[in-house]
């Protein structure tokens, strides 16, 4: 049996190999792992066949299974940083789509299901009940998709025209289903943000409360 032959053949066997552990995977860096190596494997054993055409879709399969490990690698230290930093939400940006709001423009309102989180990149944007006006850069709506009810708790009104990034949950879910790691993070981000936001909203309770306690009391 020449050369050609055999390297056709250990092709085959090691394709057969990986396409077995890729369908065992759950998750997605090792299916792209594996995904990697099946492309190498086969443009290496279809070079001395001269089945070009293989290696030609491989290749390209190669390219493709690359950046896509990459992304995924990226999104999760992206994630990760921001939990030890800022509590910046700025890695989903890539998953995001832009939208224009008008002044006056109600982007949700209080007690509607809630499906997507938005960012906002520029404008004024104020929660309606409450009264707080949300800053450039401000996330808004991602512990909805923690809520069993998932429902909003308050009306989103746009009050200067302005641009935001949304990304609806179930592109959430699909990240989060797809690396672990990436969705054990973005809990801890989450659950960062919530007491966060709690404390945010003990400290104007206490500034409220201070004018009351200071004032003369009555003769």
């Amino acid at each position: 049996m020449d050369t050609s032959h055999l390297a056709e053949h250990a092709g085959t066997l090691f394709a057969s190999i990986f396409v077995v552990a890729t369908a065992t995977m759950r998750t997605m860096i090792p299916l792209r792992i594996f995904g990697i190596l099946t492309n190498i494997v086969l443009i290496a054993t279809s070079i001395p066949t001269h089945n070009y055409p293989t290696a030609l879709v491989h290749s390209v399969l190669l390219v493709l299974n690359s950046y896509r490990l990459h992304q995924m690698l990226q999104l999760v230290r992206d994630v990760k940083k921001s939990v030890n930093s800022d509590l910046s939400m700025e890695w989903l940006k890539p998953f995001m789509t832009e939208r224009k709001c008008e002044a006056g423009e109600v982007l949700f309102y209080k007690d509607e299901k809630a499906e997507e989180m938005l960012y906002i990149v520029s404008g004024r944007f104020k929660l309606v009940e409450s009264g707080i006006e949300l800053p450039v850069g401000a996330i808004v709506g991602e512990l909805g998709m923690l809520s069993p009810s998932n429902v909003r708790t308050q009306t989103l009104e746009c009050v200067e025209a302005g641009v935001i990034l949304s990304v609806s949950y179930t592109k959430v879910e699909e990240l989060y289903v797809q690396n672990p790691a990436f969705g054990f993070y973005f809990l801890r981000l989450a659950s960062a943000r919530l007491f966060q936001n709690i404390g945010t909203l003990e400290q104007r309770l206490a500034q409220q409360a201070a004018p009351a306690s200071a004032a003369p009391n009555p003769a």
